[in-house]
């Protein structure tokens, strides 16, 4: 049976995929995985340029991902780029050096296209029901968001609300007082201005590191379990109890957390902000979970059903 290699790069991480298609059309995953590599760490204080530190440790992460991919017999290997590769200036320095490096070439996809894909990656794991839904994926540079009714998408966009921004900006990597929250998540609500009015949906499914990486900490999961995470339910409270805990916390003590990946714990609390943002701008007192994301509608989108 066939296989194929996706990679996902990121802001704040490098995601990769291996899928196995069977004769049946269905999908196998063969590895799913991540690295942090925080490849748009400090792009807004370089005047939007990766640094040197930062290609090459994510070209270090997409090389060894590439090798893997060869290993498990993937016959074909497709990478995107996302936000940060979107807008820093030395991004084709950058994909040349990944090229070189790995033999595969990044292609950069707009937003829109990233609400597409993270609603195919919905679709083929979740299902959809057929009343409203909106689909967002948080991410460390931007947040996609797609509304629709049942199979059909009625709107999509991208906003430049990420975690690793706002972490950097706001100060958000350790202990946090209550008046420094209320203007990261006041700054929060204006770049996400875009929701305001939206009429509240039926469902709400909510995907991307931040997502899963709170679900995980809510299950209590030592080890990620993707079984665990795909479907299940995070409420309001749930993400309002883990902000109250991420903001006394410095990143040391962040990464003790069990569940909470710990080249994340910096960034958390503004991954968790946002959601709840999101949630709160859509009037929803729950959402959720998909455990897959660009990747996994990359997949569909590119070698089957």
């Amino acid at each position: 049976m066939p296989r194929y290699a996706v990679i996902d790069v990121g802001t704040n991480s490098v995601k990769f995929h291996v899928g196995e298609h069977d004769t049946e059309s269905k999908w196998t995953t063969v590895v799913d995985r991540a690295e942090v590599t925080r490849l748009g760490e400090g792009l807004a204080a370089t005047g939007g340029e990766f640094s040197p530190e930062a290609m090459d440790r994510t070209a270090a992460a997409i090389a060894g991902m590439a090798a893997e991919a060869k290993e498990k017999g993937a016959t074909t290997i497709v990478a995107v780029g996302t936000m940060g590769m979107r807008t820093a200036h030395n991004r084709e320095a950058f994909i040349g050096d990944v090229e070189r490096r790995s033999g595969v070439r990044i292609e950069i996809i707009s937003g829109a296209e990233e609400g597409r894909l993270a609603y195919l990656a919905v679709k083929s794991g979740l299902g959809l029901g057929d009343g409203s839904m909106v689909i967002f994926d948080t991410g460390g540079g931007s947040s996609q968001f797609t509304f629709g009714r049942g199979a059909t998408v009625t709107e999509q966009f991208s906003v430049n609300v990420g975690a690793v921004r706002f972490t950097e900006t706001y100060g958000l990597a350790g202990v946090v007082s209550p008046t420094d929250l209320r203007r990261a998540m006041d700054a929060m609500a204006a770049d996400l201005g875009r929701l305001d009015g939206a009429e509240t949906p039926d469902a709400l499914v909510g995907l991307g590191g931040a997502v899963t990486n709170l679900t995980a900490v809510m299950l209590g999961l030592a080890t990620y379990d993707p079984d665990a995470v795909q479907g299940a339910t995070l409420s309001r409270a749930e993400v309002e109890r883990q902000i109250e805990l991420y903001c006394s916390r410095s990143t040391e003590a962040r990464r003790q957390i069990v569940g909470l990946q710990p080249k994340r714990a910096d960034v958390i609390l503004a991954g968790a902000c946002i959601v709840r943002t999101v949630m709160d701008k859509l009037q929803k007192d729950s959402l959720s979970v998909s455990d897959r994301g660009l990747r996994h509608g990359l997949l569909v989108d590119r070698f089957g059903p």
